[in-house]
């Protein structure tokens, strides 16, 4: 999300030759222009707050849409690939879970975090892979297959892992109630994929026209959900702009420098480390945002508002450093 949920296309392969040129140009196109679209929408909730702070309980509907169009997006083979490398999923899914909830951590506590920010870092951290981290790995030329698997699964048992994993970091700075947190995420993120893979199954060919709008029905719900988490932080972010940015660089960047190192200690071959930097250094930054709204403060939420606007941009960029790289190589 997350923008977030720009998946589809890599989905598309196998395709023949002629097909990949149109596939790349609209994914360039989405991850090019969805940062620019969360930008503007924080920047509106910046400048003018009163407007949208009323929105605050929309933000787990607008959650549900954006999960919804993922849904849409799987496919019963999704499903089965796990099975067929469940070494390298699993990695991805031991990686993503560990290393980011980790860092969120050791940030919080190094650059000795106000509660609820540091409780918002976390909560970045402990959230399941960003959906847009599929199309980003099509765009970096990594290994697409796994991508699509390790942020479905991370995505599946989001809500048997996120919440006592804030709980185990962040307890020590805000109270987490674990129990109900297991309960916002079955209603805004499991049931909401499930019921849009049910649609697929049953209307597939319905579902098939409708794939290429999906992208940006999905990147403006997220816009209007960091719009929101904006408005009810701007106080916030006037103070402390500055360390929450630099805790969001660190956060990602130190995932996708550890992702792909996990992928290559592992040594499961440059396409696919390439697609564990992505699934381990992009979060769904749209659930963290919800949940830390609903469970800590608009303050906490804070964080990862930063981090949906700047994961997409700093993951495009490089992409497209590895993909020259691949290029290069042959």
């Amino acid at each position: 999300m997350s923008t977030e949920q720009t998946n589809q296309a890599p989905r598309q392969h196998p395709a023949p030759p002629s097909d990949l040129p149109s596939s790349d140009r609209a994914a360039r196109r989405a991850v090019t222009l969805f940062p620019l679209l969360v930008i503007a929408a924080g920047a509106v909730g910046l400048l003018w707050p009163a407007h949208f702070t009323g929105w605050a309980p929309g933000v787990p509907w607008l959650l549900g849409v954006v999960m919804f169009s993922m849904g849409l997006t799987l496919t019963p083979p999704d499903f089965t690939a796990v099975a067929k490398r469940p070494w390298a999923v699993g990695l991805g899914l031991v990686a993503h879970y560990v290393i980011m909830p980790g860092l969120g951590w050791l940030i919080a506590t190094a650059l000795d975090l106000p509660p609820q920010l540091a409780a918002g870092v976390i909560l970045v951290g402990c959230a399941p892979s960003g959906t847009a981290s599929n199309v980003v790995t099509f765009l970096a030329r990594g290994d697409v297959a796994l991508s699509v698997s390790v942020a479905t699964v991370s995505t599946v048992l989001a809500p048997l892992i996120t919440p006592p994993l804030t709980l185990l970091l962040a307890g020590r700075f805000l109270d987490v109630d674990a129990g109900v947190m297991v309960t916002d995420i079955l209603k805004t993120v499991l049931f909401p994929v499930l019921a849009g893979l049910a649609v697929r199954i049953v209307a597939g060919r319905f579902v098939d026209r409708l794939l290429r709008v999906l992208p940006w029905v999905s990147a403006l719900t997220i816009a209007v959900i960091v719009l929101v988490v904006v408005s009810g932080s701007a106080a916030a972010i006037k103070d402390a702009a500055a360390l929450v940015l630099l805790a969001v660089v660190l956060h990602n960047g130190l995932g996708l420098a550890l992702g792909y190192a996990a992928g290559k200690l592992a040594r499961l071959g440059r396409p696919a480390s390439r697609a564990m930097a992505f699934e381990v250094g992009m979060q769904n930054s749209g659930l963290a945002a919800s949940l830390a709204s609903a469970h800590f403060s608009p303050a906490a939420a804070l964080p990862a508002a930063v981090f949906s606007v700047w994961h997409n941009v700093s993951g495009a960029v490089v992409a497209a450093w590895m993909a020259r790289s691949a290029r290069r190589a042959g």
